[in-house]
């Protein structure tokens, strides 16, 4: 059989995600974040995105943070219930306090952002936090290299995820999210994601992170280097282009959808993990789960939010009918 017509076996059952999220501040004038008067709030972070994408296409995300009770606090855990996001593994400290970040508007290229996320409540989430979940009904993990480099706990609680995860059955997704700013050093950050990536069933890396970690020159290369890792399923984002699927013997490109006109490339990569993990938990072809990221990451383009436009599978289904594909 070949690979674009394969399924992942994946048992039924929520989706876990650890992670922090934010209060976001997205600036509505073009200008210098220190100069801009108007903001429009809303939340972010990459794990919480791809919790929106994952309730919105039907599957039953989790989501483990910790938050503390300030305004930011509340914004996040109001949004969360409006998503349909399961909360029962939020956690507060109070002794510290909810992360927020900073974002520019642009109208061409890729928008400036300002953390503000140092010491935060997310940033003690443990080994601790992990060991007290319940896994009876966690069919699939999803972790980011965002979580690791924001404590030395968190860096603990993210291997930890993923030893919890294989003792007890689960499917492991992983998606390398490079963030070198947030990384103590550039060796750290390699070594630490190579490791995680090695242990994962499917690895979400874009081709530039490819390069980064192994020194990989195309989307093919990238590839191999995270089966040569360990990794068993590797999709490439390859742009507005598409994305290359391959799990050591063969290989699939499935084109992207083409957007007359990008407003915002935040958030893009998450929703197209939403798509695609959503797509093989639905019992799709890996083709179709590579054809769903590239429409939840194009839709995800349209709209100012980091996650505001991951669409309902009819929002799906219209946008897939009404978009040509990239040639």
């Amino acid at each position: 059989m070949a690979l674009s017509e394969a399924t992942v076996a994946i048992k039924p059952g929520k989706v876990l995600l650890v992670g922090e999220a934010m209060a976001l501040f997205t600036a509505e004038q073009e200008g210098d974040l220190g100069a801009v008067e108007h903001f429009g709030a809303s939340v972010a972070g990459a794990e919480l995105n791809v919790c929106v994408g994952l309730a919105r296409m039907g599957q039953k995300p989790v989501y483990m943070t910790k938050l503390a009770h300030d305004p930011c606090g509340d914004r996040i855990r109001n949004f969360m219930e409006k998503n349909g996001i399961d909360t029962s593994l939020v956690s507060y400290d109070d002794s510290r306090l909810t992360g927020l970040m900073f974002k520019s508007k642009v109208s061409k290229g890729d928008p400036k952002t300002a953390y503000f996320r140092k010491g935060s409540a997310a940033s003690t989430l443990s080994p601790a936090d992990v060991d007290a979940v319940d896994f009876s009904d966690i069919s699939a993990v999803h972790l980011t290299g965002i979580l690791p480099p924001l404590s030395e706990t968190t860096l603990a609680a993210a291997k930890r995820l993923i030893v919890r995860a294989r003792e007890n059955g689960a499917f492991v997704s992983f998606d390398p999210n490079l963030r070198p700013a947030i990384w103590p050093s550039l060796d750290l950050m390699r070594k630490t994601l190579i490791e995680l990536a090695s242990q994962a069933d499917l690895v979400l890396p874009g081709g530039g992170e490819g390069h980064e970690l192994f020194g990989a020159e195309t989307i093919e290369d990238t590839a191999k280097a995270f089966i040569d890792n360990g990794a068993k399923l590797v999709v490439v984002k390859d742009g507005p282009k598409g994305a290359y699927a391959y799990d050591g013997k063969e290989s699939a490109y499935v084109p992207g959808f083409v957007v007359d006109h990008v407003v915002d490339t935040v958030g893009a990569g998450d929703g197209f993990a939403a798509g695609t993990i959503s797509a093989l938990m639905d019992g799709k072809t890996v083709a179709e789960a590579l054809e769903r990221g590239c429409a939840l990451g194009a839709i995800q383009t349209q709209f100012v939010s980091d996650n505001e436009g991951l669409p309902t599978p009819e929002e799906l289904a219209a946008f897939t009918a009404s978009h040509k594909r990239a040639e």
